[in-house]
């Protein structure tokens, strides 16, 4: 049986949102369409995409905002144009950003901008590690908060002092807030206050929002303006964003409203995950509703972990799992979406057990 096979027999997720399939996606499009009088826009020009961007620009405290096909696209080009405002000098990145990791080296083959590694990579920039560079810079570039790390953010304290350093220098501040959405709730702050400071803030429309893709960029009008127009050089320019800003806009307030109780949930877990030694977690202690978890085992054993919990308990533990560092260790991503909100705390329990014996007889 394959696994998504398996995951489909699955009474109990624990990562993530309830995936739809196709069918129950579009027609809870269609329905919101109709109950509001949703009409299509053409590039960009229409009432539902400029009421969403002007919301997300007044959630971030930021003059506009403009829709845009992807964040790669969307990073890429406000790095770029604040490089290019900046006599080109490099852009500072965490050794963990995403430009880094995923985005296939675009900001160097493609010439965008020139990007210098700052900070360790197992831990969120502090303020010094900033304030330390001796190069002049065009751009600082921050994940809020850091994915590859377990979701962990810089301290508050830390986060102000990066701003001031940035001001006092005029260095453009760009925020990576693929998941800002998320880190509110672990800094305990609006998301417009986080934001204040920055020069352009991405965030995504699909990551916790559970849109089809898509992104946001925002920033001042000016800046947001000559971006869009990059956009449109880029191959960005798509005829109908309309399928992308409503699979997002129809659940956006209630998934900004649910991102409390998830982190909530994601405490509870965390304090079921520390009764098991054999499970260690990174952050000491989430940071946002998302976390790691490292197991003693190698990835390949972990895997068929995953496969025979499905199979004998109806239980889906994580999704996509990487080698550890050290020989025969692996860890997984466990985002707390709907699937553990929903999930009762006995089962939950009992899950983590699972998993822990099953990782224990295999160490």
């Amino acid at each position: 049986m394959s696994d998504t096979d398996l995951l489909s027999r699955c009474t109990t997720v624990l990562p993530g949102h309830r995936a739809r399939t196709p069918a129950e996606m579009f027609a809870a499009m269609g329905a919101w369409c109709e109950a509001n009088g949703i009409a299509h826009d053409t590039y960009g020009d229409g009432a539902l995409i400029q009421r969403f961007e002007a919301r997300v620009a007044e959630l971030l405290g930021l003059e506009a905002a403009v829709f845009c096909i992807s964040g790669t696209m969307a990073q890429a080009t406000a790095l770029r144009l604040a490089a290019d405002a900046r006599g080109r000098a490099p852009v500072v990145l965490h050794p963990t950003a995403h430009v880094f990791v995923h985005e296939r080296s675009n900001f160097q083959l493609l010439g965008h901008f020139d990007a210098l590694r700052a900070g360790d990579p197992h831990r969120p920039w502090s303020a010094a590690d900033i304030a330390g560079i001796p190069d002049r810079v065009s751009a600082v570039a921050l994940e809020i908060p850091m994915r590859e790390i377990g979701g962990q953010l810089s301290a508050w304290d830390d986060l102000e002092a990066i701003k001031a350093h940035c001001r006092a220098r005029g260095i453009h501040l760009h925020m990576d807030g693929a998941r800002l959405w998320e880190a509110a709730a672990g800094y305990g702050r609006p998301v417009a206050e986080i934001a204040a400071g920055f020069e352009t803030v991405y965030t995504s429309l699909y990551k916790g929002i559970g849109g089809l893709g898509g992104a946001m960029l925002a920033g001042r009008r000016e800046f947001v303006a000559e971006a869009a127009e990059w956009f449109k050089r880029q191959g960005g320019n798509v005829f109908q964003r309309s399928p992308y800003v409503v699979a997002a806009a129809m659940q956006f307030e209630q998934r900004l409203a649910a991102m409390p109780a998830c982190f909530a949930r994601t405490l509870f877990l965390y304090d079921v995950l520390r009764d098991y030694p054999q499970l260690r977690v990174n952050p000491a202690r989430p940071h946002a509703n998302m976390l790691h978890v490292h197991l003693p085992v190698s990835r390949e054993r972990a895997l068929e972990v995953r496969r025979e919990l499905a199979r004998d308990h109806g239980i889906w533990t994580f999704n996509r799992i990487s080698h550890g560092v050290l020989p025969d260790t692996s860890f997984f991503e466990l985002y707390v979406g709907d699937n553990l909100l929903d999930a009762p705390d006995g089962r939950v329990r009992e899950a983590v057990a699972l998993l822990a014996a099953a990782v224990a007889r295999s160490a």
